[in-house]
């Protein structure tokens, strides 16, 4: 598969249709669609910060490409993959907002694996081989989604 098309917020985009065209569960309550709201806002603020804190250490935030600097501060001191967690609130909040039925839910862990096998797990391999020992301390000292 070309790389240029292999990208996170593609995959997200393809799971936030899947999820758009599932049945809608019973109207709930007005706090749910609210709650959806405030996942998509914590899901771009997560991408927002963790960008900006790669840049600040003059390092990728493409996949596919090697990082220049390990960031193991700010919100990498909390989690390994920030910007993945920030697109998997976004599709949380959108099936939450759209109140689909609970069995779409399932779209989350499917998303969170995809993004690790096509992702997460190359990445770790280029860190581990750029930044060794680093990367495993900071691998034991952080989890990888939350």
């Amino acid at each position: 598969m070309l790389k240029w098309i292999d990208l996170p917020p593609l995959w997200l985009l393809l799971f936030l249709f899947l999820g758009a065209t599932m049945p809608r569960g019973p109207e709930l309550f007005y706090e749910q669609a609210l709650m959806g709201q405030c996942f998509v806002v914590a899901g771009i603020i997560f991408i927002l910060i963790a960008i900006i804190q790669m840049r600040r250490h003059q390092t990728t935030v493409i996949p596919h490409r090697d990082a220049a600097a390990l960031v193991t501060t700010g919100m990498f001191g909390q989690t390994r993959n920030p910007i993945y967690l920030g697109d998997t609130f976004i599709l949380a909040g959108a099936l939450f907002y759209w109140q689909v039925h609970l069995p779409a839910l399932l779209l989350i862990p499917a998303f969170m694996w995809v993004i690790t096998q096509r992702f997460i797990k190359p990445e770790e391999a280029r860190l581990q081989a750029t930044f060794g020992d680093a990367f495993t301390q900071y691998c034991k000292a952080v989890r990888r989604w939350l």
